[in-house]
Parts: structure tokens; sequence; C-alpha cells
């Protein structure tokens, strides 16, 4: 299997990026789908969603990271004890981040609690895997959200923040996103053009403020 990144061709820019959140600390930014969140290797991978905002907002360092086929909400720091700090609340799960994503079949019933450890696929990186023995705990909830004649629109939630999460853990109940080219079947993967998984709010607490930072974004699916 050729992987995307081997073919790395990002969305054209459409003009300067702007803010859906900004405060003296942070920016928050959505990132298209085929862009990647940092620069990969070699000069061919250096168009990225952190260099295109660099472009337009001076001293901004990304906090977290999106899977190039992901779209949805990044978030930025303005000054580096800002990036330490917001980077802490995501390594400890104090973060509440949701998904939107379109799979394959039908789960059921309506909600759900997956857990199912992770251990990266060394053979095939960048794949993931569920690995029960040396697998890192991971958790995602999950929610119906619409049935659509076999495809099924979700939340996801996830618990724990491992590579791929909740692409594999979908993938493991028999519920692949669709468009996804590392995981699931042929056929999910030729169900849509794009992987239909979206970062669609993000909940969390401004460390220096205590303010409550609450965005979301409309899934583009």
């Amino acid at each position: 299997m050729t992987h995307l990144m081997d073919t790395y061709h990002p969305p054209a820019r459409t003009g300067p990026l702007m803010p859906l959140y900004k405060d003296e600390d942070c920016l928050i930014f959505e990132k298209p789908s085929g862009l990647l969140s940092v620069p990969g290797r070699g000069p061919e991978k250096q168009d990225c969603m952190s260099a295109r905002v660099a472009e337009d907002h001076i001293r901004v360092l990304i906090v977290h990271r999106l899977d190039m086929e992901t779209s949805g909400l990044l978030l930025f720091a303005r000054f580096g004890d800002a990036q330490r700090q917001f980077s802490e609340l995501f390594a400890t799960g104090q973060v509440d981040k949701t998904y939107t994503a379109i799979v394959n079949g039908e789960p059921d019933p309506e909600t759900g609690v997956i857990d199912l450890p992770l251990i990266r696929d060394w053979p095939n990186r960048p794949r993931q895997m569920v690995d029960h023995e040396k697998g890192k705990p991971a958790q995602t909830k999950w929610r119906v959200l619409e049935r659509l004649d076999g495809r099924t629109r979700m939340e996801l939630k996830p618990v724990t923040g491992r590579t791929h999460q909740l692409r594999v853990h979908m993938d493991a109940i028999g519920h692949p996103i669709l468009g996804d080219n590392l995981y699931g079947t042929d056929e999910s993967r030729a169900e849509a053009d794009r992987l239909m998984l979206h970062a669609t709010r993000l909940k969390l607490k401004n460390p220096f403020t205590g303010h409550t930072i609450d965005v979301t974004s409309r899934p583009p699916f």
C-alpha cells in the first residue's frame, strides 16, 4: 500500500488564516484535511498548518497535532510558557476533545466505550495496532448521532490521546472510518475521497486566567 505521505499534496491556501478563537495566551484555528500539522521530513513536506499560521501570526507555537487526513480544531500558544502549560493540559487529560466521524456499518447500541490498548505496528509504521500484552491503555467514548443506511455519523471522544486512536479503535470494533487509507477495508476506503473525521470541539480552562475556552467547528461533511 502506498502511504499518503509518499505523495504529499497539501491543499492550496485560500487567503490569510483567521482564528476561530483568540485571547492573550492562545489561538485556535481550523486545519483542513490533507495538510500536515507540523513539518515532515524533506523540503516537499515543509508546507503545514504550523508554518501557515506562523506566516500570518507572529510568535505562535503549536500545542497538539491532528493527523494529516483529519480536519478540525488546532490550538496554538502565543509564547513558550503558554505552550508548556497548554500542552500539560492535553497530556493530563484536562482537555475535552470531541470529534465527528462517519463510519461503515451501524454500531449497536447507541453509546459505548472502547477500551483497547494500542502500540505501534513497527513493520508497518506509521500504522498502530491493538496489543493486549504490550499496548498502552487507550479509551474512546462513542455515541451515534445519525444512522445513514449502512453508514453512521458518530460523536467520538478520546479519553486518552494515542496516535491514530480513533481510527484504530473504530476499525477494531468493525466500523472503520470512511476514507481511511491506513485502516479499514477496500470498501470503506473507497466510500469517501477523504478521511471522514473532524475535530469539532475543544473545551479547556485557560491555565493563566481560569477562563473556560469552548470552541466548536462544523464538520465539512
